[in-house]
């Protein structure tokens, strides 16, 4: 799949993903925020928009979901567990070598976020590893062709820090069009280098735009509008 989708609405989350939704550690999908704002209105507080399970309460309780799903040689649950320990949810401790297990094990049974992560930590030599830029483009390359498009992105920047221009427009062009606004911003930036051309900035901007509209919803508009009256009342 190119795109992380609302297991509710079906529609392609909008990016920055983590903004745009929350997961439910009860049956490990993601919901967006505006499917949760409408079943609010609805008066369905405190349980789950998708399974219906009750909130965890506690990190115990939601810990034990994730690694019942881990049990079971989930992929998902493999990813999350790993994202618990790299930040030190739930309860455990901040363990980022833990974390890369888990993640590579998520990776090879088929996880693109997974395999992703790992891609970023053999390029970056972070997360307890050494460097292995070669090793670490291959698992973006993988993500990529599976529709990561914060590989992709990734990818993009490789290839511009290496001063190859064609090849980073090339993977900057694909992102935006799965409406990555980085990536547009990127490719704004070649035209006025001289490096994208008109043409290719237009198209582009087009994609993104066509992108973002398919992932608009009544729903999202509302929840959207909301949060933002919110976050200027706190401000």
């Amino acid at each position: 799949s190119e795109f992380d989708f609302c297991s509710i609405c079906l529609l392609a989350i909008p990016f920055p993903i983590d903004d745009n939704c929350s997961f439910k550690n009860c049956c490990l999908k993601l919901v967006c925020n505006g499917c949760i704002d409408a079943m609010h209105k609805r008066g369905l507080h405190g349980s789950c928009p998708f399974c219906r399970s009750p909130a965890a309460g506690n990190d115990e309780v939601s810990l034990g979901r994730i690694q019942k799903r881990v049990a079971a040689r989930d992929p998902q649950g493999l990813y999350y567990l790993g994202c618990a320990y790299f930040h030190g949810q739930y309860g455990l401790e901040q363990n980022q070598s833990r974390a890369f297990e888990l993640w590579n094990e998520a990776a090879e049974i088929g996880s693109k976020k997974a395999l992703c992560k790992v891609g970023f930590a053999y390029y970056d030599g972070n997360r307890g590893l050494s460097h292995d830029k070669a090793k670490g483009i291959r698992c973006l390359e993988l993500a990529a062709t599976q529709g990561c498009v914060e590989s992709r992105t990734k990818l993009g920047l490789v290839e511009y820090d290496n001063g190859n221009h064609d090849r980073a427009l090339r993977h900057f062009m694909i992102s935006a069009k799965m409406g990555e606004k980085f990536s547009l911003d990127a490719i704004k930036i070649l035209f006025t280098d001289n490096i994208a051309t008109r043409a290719q900035y237009a198209d582009a901007l087009k994609g993104y735009q066509d992108a973002v509209e398919e992932m608009k919803s009544p729903d999202r508009e509302i929840a959207a509008a909301k949060l933002l009256i919110l976050t200027s009342w706190e401000g």
